[in-house]
């Protein structure tokens, strides 16, 4: 027995100067008292009421209502469009769980892998309450339950997310059978998209990764037809067959064989992976080999490949012209260049060769004056007096230039009078003093 333990505790003092006419607010008042009718309503109520009508306990009465909303429910689902029930399906054994077909035993054939959890669960509802055994016995029937214990089954599976993923990876009559040619060629191939989208749409549901790329139509841009094919030929599928694995013998036999059985299992299901990967990956081939859309995009790429193929041929060609051109015209501009330094080497040769043709004319000229002059002697003129007069003349000719001579010999080439003749010389020697080509006294004869 606990003890009890008493802790005395002082409540705490009030402030300083704390009075209650002064410092208490009152915030409101209680108000009258107000006389009000209560009528009792809700679910409780009329369930307290019924009991008390019936004179029924809470057992009797739970039990009636239960009756009650399974006859409303069987009246509703009565009402409901159901799945006509394969004669070969009843007859099933409940053994063969394994190979039954879940949705067809809850009669939701047509929804599948589709179908919702209420679904599930409504569709169950409405076969037990159309198979279960006290229900045939009350009508007087004497068959077997082993369509009840499939009916059971069935949603067991369905309901379970681990164990409905396994039926729906090997559930064959989800898959969609890809369209024959004869098919593709209706309504002028129209129907190719349709008729695909439909294939694919059913591959997807074992997809791990979303959204699932649509397979599209003719206005499907390039960008969205490479997408989905991208998709596909790199597809992560979470299918995995384990319904079909052999079972594991469970009845005390040894670990080896149970480890041996469950080896050979998941060899089996790599080996079911290997072929359903390798199915859809040949799917995947003939859709894009029938695809018109590939071949207009590559006729596209090919027209835009070859377009600027041909521009860059086009460009080279005219760069190769340009080339060309410039080439031939560098060449002819050379060719006309040496021409013409060929002609200007020849005028100038020419030129050279007149001026010294010039010059040496110019030099006759020049000793003919003195000739002319007789050597500036009377009489007859010595050899000495010559060859003095002659040697003054090549000594005023290497002290002018070309040009000088030349004035000089146009100055003396009409004159014959001896004295005029000097005088021209004498002349041209002074210059020649004056400028300081020559030295006073260095020309005598003609001074």
């Amino acid at each position: 027995m606990t003890a009890t333990i008493t802790i005395s505790r002082a409540l705490p003092a009030l402030p300083q100067g704390w009075e209650a006419e002064k410092d208490f607010k009152k915030v409101g008042k209680i108000s009258g008292t107000t006389e009000r009718t209560i009528e009792p309503v809700g679910p409780l109520f009329l369930s307290h009421a019924e009991r008390l009508i019936h004179k029924r306990t809470f057992s009797e009465h739970d039990r009636v209502q239960a009756q009650e909303r399974a006859k409303k429910i069987e009246t509703e689902d009565d009402g409901e469009i159901s799945e006509p029930e394969d004669p070969m399906m009843l007859a099933r054994d409940a053994k063969d769980w394994k190979t039954q077909d879940h949705y067809a035993v809850l009669g939701i054939a047509k929804y599948r892998y589709k179908a919702t959890e209420e679904q599930i669960k409504k569709a169950h509802r409405k076969k037990v309450l159309k198979h279960h055994p006290d229900k045939k016995a009350a009508a007087g029937r004497t068959e077997d339950d082993n369509f009840f214990k499939c009916i059971q089954k069935a949603n067991e599976v369905l309901l379970d997310p681990v164990k409905r993923r396994q039926f729906d990876s090997i559930d064959e009559k989800a898959e969609v059978e890809p369209p024959s040619k004869k098919d593709l060629q209706y309504k002028d191939g129209k129907n190719y998209y349709k008729l695909w989208s439909k294939v694919f749409r059913a591959e997807a549901r074992f997809s791990n990764n979303h959204p699932v790329p649509e397979f599209g139509d003719e206005n499907s841009t390039q960008e969205e037809v490479e997408a989905f094919y991208d998709f596909w030929y790199n597809f992560d599928s979470w299918r995995s067959f384990e319904m079909l694995d052999e079972d594991v013998p469970d009845d005390g036999e040894s670990r080896d064989q149970k480890r041996h059985q469950e080896k050979k299992n998941l060899n089996a299901r790599k080996k079911r992976k290997a072929e359903d990967n390798a199915r859809l990956r040949q799917l995947v081939d003939q859709a894009m080999a029938g695809d018109v859309r590939i071949k207009k995009f590559k006729q596209q790429k090919n027209a835009a490949k070859n377009k600027k193929k041909a521009d860059k041929e086009a460009a080279e060609k005219k760069a190769a012209e340009e080339a060309k051109a410039k080439k031939e015209a560098e060449e002819q501009a050379k060719k006309e260049a040496e021409e013409k330094a060929k002609a200007d080497r020849e005028a100038n040769k020419k030129a050279k060769e007149a001026a010294k043709n010039a010059v040496k004319k110019n030099k006759r000229v020049l000793k003919g004056s003195v000739k002319d002059a007789n050597y500036f002697a009377t009489g007859d003129a010595s050899p000495a007096a010559i060859d003095a007069v002659l040697n003054d003349v090549e000594t005023v000719q290497a002290k002018i230039d070309p040009e000088e001579i030349g004035a000089l010999a146009g100055k003396l080439a009409n004159l014959k009078v001896a004295d005029e003749i000097k005088a021209v010389w004498q002349d041209e020697v002074k210059r020649l003093v004056d400028a300081g080509k020559l030295k006073e006294g260095e020309v005598k004869s003609l001074a």
